[in-house]
């Protein structure tokens, strides 16, 4: 059985994939939330790069790389930098009110 490093929270956002410098897009619905990264269904799964920037529709913005591909979807972790309480701060509440 495989472990997750972060809980999953189920989503229903719109989200911009952004790649080439800001001048190529696709659209997505991102499905699964965690601190680390997310599960964005999208038509253009096997087109989209190694590394891009996932546009939230609430307008957050994060440097992701492909952990995962399918048809439809993809499994997206955030820069190792970066996490999402780095944009909503330690607060838990906080956290799981924005999904």
């Amino acid at each position: 059985m495989h472990e997750r490093k972060f809980p999953r929270l189920k989503a229903f956002l719109g989200a911009k994939i952004i790649f080439n410098g800001g001048r190529s897009s696709f659209d997505g619905l991102v499905k699964e939330l965690s601190e680390g990264g997310a599960m964005i269904r999208t038509e253009s799964a096997m087109a989209v790069p190694e590394s891009f920037t996932l546009e939230l529709s609430d307008g957050r913005r994060f440097e992701c790389d492909i952990r995962w591909r399918r048809i439809n979807a993809i499994g997206a972790v955030y820069a190792a930098t970066q996490t999402i309480r780095q944009t909503v701060g330690s607060d838990p509440f906080l956290f799981l009110t924005l999904f």
